[in-house]
């Protein structure tokens, strides 16, 4: 390639973002409802995965995000202080998680998509809890046992204490627990294990199916995005590049004590038993009929 010729294509390029830049915020900006965008009449959910550290999370959003009717693709780090800032979260999301190649690729920019994805790990993001009354916020409580949980934390965090690791798992455990009791809507939110995501595919996928009311379908299959692994973002030691499920569980180097695991095990107990009574639950039991999933009001 030629000094003139690579020079052309970086003021293509730079050109192109700042089109699609402008644009984004032109469709974004111009209607004051925090819900809604200009040139489309329905208004946006939010889809947020409300979780902890090391649960699954960034398989979870890459599931999600395969699907046509669902935009996201990680950690935006929103801090999330009025309905106002659902639009920086539709400006972030529709920048971040496409890839603008060519003039072509332009057509993701229709902007149709009925969900707009963000997940939340730590308890500095949510900062008015009262956003969880909006009925245009559905939430996924994703949950995963203390033992992989606190030593996959560590293996993340090798600079942490065992005490600091536990202390952090288990008051995300509580707070989540406050965010279901403020939700106070079963038919908001949807209860998902980590086992059960990757134990039991098929019933999860149709459980989201069902409560997002999604006319697609959900597999195990999804695209790698140019965010898959990034730092910051989500998941960058697992298997996460594999674009499917993997089963077999990565070695992790760190390891917590039996007493801590126990300590975590309680609140771990707490917490399945208060969501499991405040939010939409997927049963586990093979045996036993399917959980009757209620659908979404049709303006959604």
């Amino acid at each position: 390639m030629t000094h003139s010729t690579h020079t052309l294509r970086s003021q293509v390029r730079s050109w192109k973002n700042h089109w699609v830049q402008q644009y984004l915020n032109f469709r974004v900006y111009q209607n004051p409802d925090p819900y809604k965008i200009a040139l489309r009449k329905k208004p946006y959910q939010i889809l947020w995965i409300l979780s902890h550290m090391r649960s699954g999370s960034s398989l979870l959003t890459h599931i999600l995000s395969a699907n046509p009717e669902i935009i996201g693709y990680g950690e935006t780090h929103i801090r999330y202080e009025s309905p106002e800032d659902f639009k920086q979260l539709m400006r972030k999301v529709y920048w971040e998680s496409q890839e603008y190649r060519n003039l072509g690729d332009l057509q993701k920019l229709s902007l149709q998509e009925t969900y707009v994805l963000d997940k939340l790990l730590h308890n500095n993001k949510l900062l008015d809890i009262n956003l969880l009354s909006s009925p245009n916020i559905q939430v996924l409580f994703l949950v995963r046992e203390p033992h992989r949980s606190l030593n996959s934390i560590r293996d993340l965090k090798p600079d942490w204490s065992e005490e600091k690791t536990v202390a952090h798992y288990c008051d995300r455990l509580k707070t989540l627990v406050t965010y279901a009791e403020k939700l106070g809507s079963p038919e908001r939110s949807l209860l998902v294990q980590n086992s059960q995501l990757i134990n039991e595919s098929p019933r999860v996928f149709e459980a989201l199916q069902n409560f997002l009311a999604t006319k697609a379908p959900f597999t195990e299959k999804y695209q790698i995005l140019k965010t898959t692994g990034a730092k910051h973002v989500g998941d960058h030691r697992g298997k996460i590049m594999a674009g499917q499920i993997v089963r077999t569980q990565r070695k992790l180097e760190q390891t917590v004590s039996q007493a801590a695991i126990e300590e975590a095990q309680v609140v771990y107990q707490d917490c399945m038993e208060s969501l499991s009574r405040l939010s939409t639950v997927i049963r586990s039991d093979a045996t036993s009929a399917p959980t009757a999933y209620k659908k979404l009001p049709s303006k959604f």
